[in-house]
C-alpha cells in the first residue's frame, strides 16, 4: 500500500507541474512567506481536472472522485516536501500545517456522480464528490467557520506544550465543533489541549458567490448535519459554477419564410405574428393589441441590471380568458412564474428549520422569475402594503429584506437589498363592484379609482382589453365551446404551422438580440416625449407625464425591432412604441391633442393582403400627425423628414 501512495505523490506532483498547478502553488507560498503575520494553517486551493489525472493514473483518479479527503492527503504530502526541498516557506514546520482543498473543474458525466435528493437510500457517508444542479431559492446569514486552528497541552513539562503539533483544519461536512471545542486531549500525557486563539483561521470564501435566483452547477460532498434530535442531509460546496441560458442560433423557417413575404413592410411582421399568436387558446384575429404587448414583453426579458423591462397591467370584464392567454405565454419562457395567492411575491425572512436556526431569506416568485416574467393575477386582489411594495419595486426594481437580529440568535439587526431583474404582468377587473364611480372622467379616460395612480405608473403599459364587441365575440365563443370538447384539437391551421416550441425558439433568439436606436428613431422618440410632456400638464400637478415615460418608450421600440428580428431600431418601431404609450396615456389621463384612435395599433380586422397594405397606409398617416404633433408642442424640436 505505501508503494502505492508513494506512486500517487509521483503522480500528483507530475500532474502539478504540467497543468501549471505548481507554479500557481509556489506564488501562494510566497505570499504566505512574504507576509509578516504567522500562520499555524497554511491553506492551498488546488484546481484539478478528474479526467487528465485519470489518463495519468486510474487509481489516482479513482481516489481524488471517490476518496477525496485521503487524495488532499496525497497532495499535502508532495506539497510539504516540494515546500522543504525549495524553502518556499521558512516558518513551516510540520505537514500538519498545511491544509489542502481540491477543486474539480468538473465530475463525469454519469448517473452515479448526480445528487438526487429522491434517491433512496441517500448515501451521505459517502465522503465523495457529487454534482447537482439548480435554482437558489433560499439564502442564510452568512455566518464564518474555522478552517483552522492550533492547539498546545496545557502541561508544560510535555514536549507537546510548544510548536505546532496539533493542528486542526476543516473537513467537508464536518460542524464547528467537529474543528474546535474544549474536550480534546494531548495524545501524549493525556492533559486537556487549550487553543491559542491567535492562529485561528476563518473562512467563508464561497457564501458570497452565490445569489437568490440564479442557476447554479455545484460539486460538492453530501454531509448528515446532526441539529438538536433531528438529521438533515446536506451539500458542502467545493466549487460553483454559474449557469447562464443559451438561447437557440436559430428560428424556424415558417417564420423565416413569413419574414421574407413581409420584407416590403416594417410593420408587417410584427401584426401577422400578433394576429396569430397563441392560437391555441383564442382565435386568431382576437385581442390583437394585447397579443403584441405580450410578445413585445416577452422579448424584453433578460438577467441583466438596469434592463429595458416592461411590464403590462390589463383592465378586463372577461378575466378568465385574459388569464388563460397570460398564462400560456408563461409557458415560452424557462422562468415564466405564476404568481400563487397564498404566498408572497418578493423575498421573505423566516427561521431557517433545516440549519442553525437563524434567519433564512426565501427567494419568492418575484426572485424566481428572474430573466422571465413574474405574473402576479388580479392586482385588486392583494391589500394595500402589498401594492405599496410592488410600486417601490416597479420604480427602483430591488427590494430591502429586514431581519431583526434579537429575533434570530444575531448580535446586530441586518437589511439585505435584492434587485429583481423580470417583467410584472397584472390585471385588473373593471366589472367589479368595488370601483368608485365618477362623473368626471375626461375622453377615452378609464376609471382606475381602484389601484393607486402611483402603481398604475409603474407599470409601463395600461392595457384595456375589453370582451369583443357581440359580432367578434362569436369565434370566441366557437373556440371556447369546441375546446371544451376536443381540449387537444389544433382547431386552425396556423396552430400547426407554428407551433409552441417554435415561439419558444423565436422568442429565445429575438430576446438575444442586441439592437441599437437609429437617430431617426430616436429623434422622433425625444420629440414626442417633450411635446406630450407640454400637451399633459396641469396647473396642480404639472406634467402627468411620468419621468420613467422616457425609459418606456425606449423599451418599446427596441422589443418591437427585437420582434421584427432587427438590430436597428427604425421611425417605424419607434412609431409603434408611441402609439403604444399614446393608448396607455389616454386611458390614464384622457385624450392629448395627439388624439389617436381607440386601438390605435390594430383599427380593423387583419384578414388578408389588402388589410395589411391598408394597416400601413394608416400607421403612415399616424406618423405624418405625430411630426405635426411634435412640429406644434414641441420645444424647438425640428425633425428632418422626406415628407418635408
Amino acid at each position: 500500500m505505501h508503494r502505492e501512495i508513494q506512486k500517487m505523490r509521483e503522480v500528483a506532483l507530475v500532474y502539478l507541474d504540467r497543468s501549471g498547478g505548481l507554479q500557481k502553488f509556489m506564488q501562494d507560498c510566497k505570499k504566505y512567506s512574504d507576509s509578516k503575520q504567522s500562520y499555524a494553517v497554511y491553506r492551498f486551493i488546488i484546481s484539478i481536472n478528474p479526467s487528465d489525472i485519470a489518463e495519468l493514473d486510474a487509481t489516482l483518479g479513482n481516489y481524488i472522485l471517490h476518496n477525496p479527503i485521503q487524495a488532499a492527503q496525497i497532495f499535502q504530502s508532495v506539497c510539504f516536501i516540494a515546500i522543504k526541498t525549495l524553502s518556499l516557506i521558512e516558518q513551516l514546520q510540520t505537514e500538519a500545517q498545511i491544509s489542502i482543498l481540491l477543486k474539480p473543474t468538473h465530475l463525469p458525466p454519469l448517473p452515479s456522480y448526480v445528487l438526487s435528493l429522491a434517491a433512496f437510500p441517500f448515501n451521505y457517508t459517502s465522503q465523495r464528490f457529487y454534482m447537482s444542479e439548480g435554482i437558489a431559492i433560499a439564502m442564510g446569514i452568512v455566518t464564518k467557520y474555522t478552517q483552522g486552528a492550533r492547539f498546545f497541552c496545557t502541561e508544560e513539562t510535555c514536549q507537546f506544550s510548544k510548536g505546532f503539533r496539533y493542528i486542526r483544519v476543516h473537513l467537508p461536512g464536518a460542524t464547528e465543533s467537529a474543528t474546535v471545542r474544549n474536550d480534546f486531549v494531548c495524545g501524549l500525557c493525556s492533559s486537556p489541549l487549550q487553543e491559542d486563539m491567535k492562529f485561528r483561521v476563518l473562512g467563508d470564501e464561497l457564501a458570497n458567490k452565490m445569489k437568490m435566483g440564479n442557476h447554479y452547477k455545484i460539486i460538492g460532498i453530501p454531509a448528515c448535519v446532526q441539529n438538536g434530535l433531528q438529521a438533515t442531509a446536506c451539500i458542502e460546496i467545493n466549487s460553483i459554477q454559474l449557469c447562464k441560458p443559451s438561447g437557440p442560433s436559430f428560428v424556424s423557417d415558417n417564420f423565416k419564410y413569413l419574414l421574407s413575404l413581409t420584407a416590403s413592410s416594417c410593420w408587417r411582421f410584427t401584426a401577422i405574428l400578433a394576429n396569430i399568436f397563441a392560437s391555441e387558446v383564442v382565435p386568431p384575429g382576437t385581442y390583437n393589441t394585447l397579443k403584441l404587448a405580450i410578445l413585445l414583453s416577452l422579448v424584453q426579458t433578460c438577467e441583466k441590471e438596469n434592463a429595458d423591462y416592461l411590464d403590462l397591467l390589463i383592465v378586463t370584464t372577461d378575466t378568465l380568458v385574459i388569464d388563460r392567454l397570460l398564462n400560456y405565454s408563461l409557458c415560452l419562457l424557462p422562468r415564466g412564474i405564476r404568481h400563487p395567492p397564498c404566498s408572497d411575491i418578493f423575498p421573505s425572512v423566516s427561521k431557517d428549520k433545516h440549519g442553525t436556526g437563524s434567519a433564512s431569506i426565501q427567494a419568492c416568485s418575484a426572485v424566481l422569475a428572474k430573466g422571465g416574467i413574474c405574473y402576479i393575477g388580479d392586482l385588486a386582489s392583494y391589500k394595500k402594503d402589498k401594492l405599496e411594495l410592488l410600486q417601490s419595486v416597479l420604480e427602483s426594481r430591488t427590494t430591502t429584506v429586514f431581519i431583526p437580529g434579537k429575533k434570530y440568535g444575531e448580535e446586530a439587526d441586518q437589511q439585505v437589498t435584492i434587485s429583481l431583474q423580470t417583467n410584472f404582468w397584472s390585471y385588473v377587473d373593471s366589472s367589479s363592484k368595488k370601483h368608485i364611480q365618477k362623473d368626471n372622467f375626461l375622453i377615452g379616460q378609464m376609471d382606475m379609482s381602484l389601484i393607486p395612480p402611483n402603481l398604475v405608473d409603474g407599470f409601463g403599459l395600461l392595457i384595456h382589453s375589453e370582451f369583443p364587441s357581440c359580432q367578434q365575440s362569436s369565434p370566441l365563443v366557437h373556440h371556447i365551446l369546441k375546446k371544451a370538447i376536443h381540449p387537444e384539437a389544433m382547431l386552425y391551421k396556423v396552430s400547426q404551422q407554428f407551433r409552441m416550441q417554435d415561439y419558444e425558439e423565436f422568442i429565445s433568439f429575438a430576446k438575444n438580440l442586441h439592437v441599437e436606436l437609429s437617430p431617426e428613431a430616436e429623434n422622433l422618440i425625444q420629440g414626442y416625449y417633450l411635446a406630450s410632456r407640454r400637451v399633459r400638464r396641469d396647473s396642480s400637478h404639472g406634467s402627468t407625464l411620468s419621468a420613467s415615460a422616457l425609459k418606456i418608450l425606449i423599451s418599446l421600440s427596441k422589443a418591437h425591432a427585437k420582434l421584427s428580428l432587427r438590430k436597428k431600431v427604425l421611425k417605424e418601431d419607434a412609431l409603434i412604441a408611441i402609439l403604444f404609450l399614446e393608448s396607455s396615456l389616454t386611458l390614464k389621463h384622457g385624450k392629448s391633442a395627439l388624439c389617436i384612435a381607440p386601438n390605435p395599433l390594430f383599427p380593423f380586422d387583419l384578414s388578408d393582403e389588402n388589410s395589411l397594405q391598408q394597416r400601413d397606409h394608416y400607421l403612415m398617416q399616424c406618423h405624418h400627425q405625430l411630426l405635426k404633433f411634435i412640429g406644434a408642442y414641441g420645444p424647438g424640436i425640428h425633425i428632418n423628414t422626406n415628407e418635408e
